[in-house]
């Protein structure tokens, strides 16, 4: 059976078609998932694509984070039991959910940022990433104006330790992000914020590489074969 993929789209949500494009080319069935409406529809998985939710009003992603349609999807996935990716202003999101630990704040310059980007995948062990391998180099975009991750010291060391760093900006993160973080992942390994664009590389003629569908096809096989998730995993 095709596993049925949900993309939420809120107000000011950008990156929700380019998402669906990316789960449909991955071979899975996008479902469109409307943020007042608090009904997933049975899907497998949930994508929070990035844009300017609710205008980013107070902070980006404070407002989402009580949309109708996320006093389903959090519980979801708190307990481990739903694979969610959160994209740029989707990581937001995640943040003010408490699904994720620490925030997404103005990048360092105060400018935004729209260029590409190496990434170095650390965890593969997630819903999100267990297509890849340990350390390697993926190119994908990124673009935003809050994407500097930060958390106390205490966090960074804890997320360190439990290996749940899923990427890493490879030659330093143009935001500013603490120790180079590009994304997290919770402590089930179901729960994936990442701050550039995956769903920009997954064509070779619009993107810079075709890096990015790894993401999605590693829900997929994820789905497929229904293991439990290790975040701190290797490989």
């Amino acid at each position: 059976m095709t596993a049925r993929v949900g993309v939420v789209t809120f107000p000011g949500s950008l990156d929700d078609r380019d998402a669906a494009r990316a789960v449909r080319i991955a071979g899975a069935e996008p479902v469109a998932l409307w943020h007042d409406t608090a009904d997933l529809q049975g899907v497998d998985a949930v994508v929070l694509p990035g844009g300017f939710s609710y205008g980013d009003y107070l902070r980006c992603g404070a407002i989402a984070r009580f949309a109708p349609i996320m006093s389903e999807l959090v519980p979801a996935a708190a307990s481990g039991a739903l694979p969610v990716l959160g994209i740029c202003n989707g990581f937001q999101i995640l943040c003010e959910s408490h699904l994720l630990p620490g925030a997404l704040t103005r990048n360092r310059s105060l400018h935004f940022l729209n260029r590409d980007v190496t990434l170095r995948v650390e965890a593969t062990g997630t819903a999100w990433t267990n297509r890849y391998t340990a350390g390697q180099d993926i190119r994908i975009v990124l673009k935003s104006g809050e994407g500097n991750y930060v958390a106390d010291p205490a966090t960074l060391d804890e997320l360190e330790r439990s290996g749940r760093v899923v990427a890493r900006y490879a030659d330093g993160a143009p935001n500013g992000a603490q120790r180079d973080i590009a994304g997290v992942a919770n402590e089930h390994g179901n729960v994936v914020g990442l701050m550039p664009h995956p769903e920009h590389a997954v064509e070779a003629l619009t993107g810079p590489s075709t890096d990015g569908l790894g993401f999605f096809a590693s829900v997929l096989a994820h789905l497929a074969d229904g293991s439990p998730m290790r975040a701190g995993a290797a490989g």
